[in-house]
């Protein structure tokens, strides 16, 4: 196992399966980015966090299922399910709250990370926005 498996690996097992947002975003360097579906390019440990906590703090119980994973020059991929009941109230990108739903997802996913000197750097997210609305009853 090269260096940015084990990165991806232990930022998704503590984001994600321990839900301690503040360690895992110790693994992203000081000028890391992160890309995502609905929040756009985000940069800088506070909006990496703020990003991961409106996510990890709305769903408590979620967990992270595995289906792939891939790793070559400096960057790590895993392609998967996160699963979780909807139980805490979510923080939209554009500051909305929406109350929480009660609903359970189970939401496929793809991450791409590129990893230097034993921090991401760049950290790429992809799932269906479309779905994860369809699944939490809001939208039909």
């Amino acid at each position: 196992m090269g260096q940015a498996r084990e990165v991806l690996d232990r930022m998704t097992e503590t984001a994600v399966g321990r839900h301690d947002v503040d360690a895992a975003v110790d693994l992203y360097s000081d000028d890391a980015v992160i890309v995502t579906p609905d929040a756009g390019t985000i940069t800088g440990h506070d909006k990496i966090a703020e990003y991961w906590h409106q996510f990890i703090d709305a769903f408590p119980d979620g967990t992270y299922e595995t289906i792939a994973k891939l790793e070559t020059d400096g960057q790590a991929v895993d392609e998967g399910y996160f699963i979780g009941t909807n139980t805490g109230d979510m923080k939209t990108p554009t500051g909305e709250t929406i109350p929480a739903t009660g609903k359970k997802v189970k939401l496929r996913s793809c991450d791409i990370a590129t990893v230097k000197d034993g921090m991401i750097t760049e950290h790429h997210l992809y799932f269906d926005e479309s779905e994860f609305m369809r699944q939490m009853g809001l939208t039909s």
